[in-house]
């Protein structure tokens, strides 16, 4: 085991793929010789060639056509969309190409792309640069969808997102990227000595349908993804509520039977995420727990969410899920 922040996670996991698949290339803007604006590709052109990591054009639509184009013909190309908020012209490409390719050709060809992309706030990107637009993939079938959350997490399931031949698009939390956690230091917990931190150095997979159970409790469920995770767990521990945190880690598929147990077990639900409220992927789960728990449930379910606004500049610490907020909503399940 060693001790790595996410940037080291990932960074180790895409190595080691190159590593153990020759038909696994890695491209996008600035991956090669700069290694990413945030590093995550650092020292990877250097060690396997600029033929197999290497940079892009800024043309996200032609980034993800050519990775289309590679998934076709054999490879398993890891492609990086520099932030979240580009991914949009990039998006014909991968819903109607990527999404329907195994479907349309009834399983003869498929396109086994990995789609990585920085998201959320917390580091005064603005409107373009701290955007959570997750939701608008998982409504796609044939792709699979992912959000990590700690750098454990994010090298297995990154691992298993270069494997699967299914195209997934894989959100990394750029608030996550350097531990300890940074940020508004009274609206943001740390993970000092976070037992997440430590990550074994070999090869490891995470199953993408899984979610994980963070803590036990008995009185609340509370879901979350990214980093509301950490944000939900200093809620928890604020509410003094012995709620139960679940990482959903894959949105699709998501683990229904582990977020179904614990809501019937516990008969109370909040759902946390920082992409806007309306028509948010946590809409989707509180419908699909209310057609499966319904006789559970002793209160309505509540969603602590970022506000249907554009992402703001000067005040995101007001947009982004609190801690004070994720306590409000847990104390109110209490209630009822």
């Amino acid at each position: 085991m060693a001790k790595m922040n996410m940037i080291a996670a990932l960074n180790s996991a895409i190595d080691l793929q190159l590593q153990r698949d020759e038909n696994v290339v890695v491209f996008g803007e600035d991956v090669g010789y700069f290694g990413g604006v945030f590093r995550v590709t650092a020292g990877l052109q250097e060690k396997h060639g600029a033929h197999r990591v290497f940079d892009a054009p800024l043309a996200e639509g032609g980034i993800a056509a050519v990775a289309f184009g590679m998934g076709l013909n054999g490879l398993r190309p890891v492609m990086e969309i520099q932030f979240a908020d580009y991914i949009f012209p990039a998006y014909d490409q991968i819903v109607n190409e990527m999404a329907k390719l195994r479907h349309r050709s009834g399983g003869e060809f498929w396109t086994p792309v990995t789609i990585r992309t920085p998201a959320g706030g917390g580091i005064k990107g603005g409107h373009h640069h701290s955007q959570s637009p997750e939701a608008q993939f998982t409504h796609t079938p044939g792709l699979k969808v992912v959000y990590c959350s700690t750098p454990y997490n994010a090298k297995g399931l990154l691992a298993s997102a270069i494997e699967c031949n299914d195209p997934v698009v894989f959100f990394e939390p750029k608030r996550c990227y350097r531990g300890p956690f940074y940020g508004d230091p009274h609206n943001v917990p740390t993970w000092n000595s976070h037992p997440d931190g430590e990550v074994p150095e070999e090869h490891y997979t995470i199953p993408l349908e899984q979610a994980r159970i963070v803590r036990q409790g008995a009185a609340c469920t509370v879901i979350a993804w990214g980093t509301m995770v950490h944000v939900a767990e200093e809620g928890i521990r604020q509410s003094g509520v012995d709620a139960e945190l679940i990482d959903l880690q894959t949105l699709v598929p998501w683990d229904r039977d582990t977020v179904v147990e614990s809501v019937r077990k516990t008969g109370r639900c909040v759902i946390v995420h920082e992409a806007p409220k309306t028509s948010g992927f946590g809409a989707e789960m509180s419908a699909s727990i209310q057609e499966r728990c319904f006789w559970h449930l002793e209160a309505p379910i509540q969603r602590v969410t970022g506000w249907d606004t554009p992402f703001p500049h000067s005040t995101e610490w007001d947009y982004l899920p609190s801690p004070g907020r994720i306590a409000e909503a847990i104390s109110r399940t209490q209630e009822a």
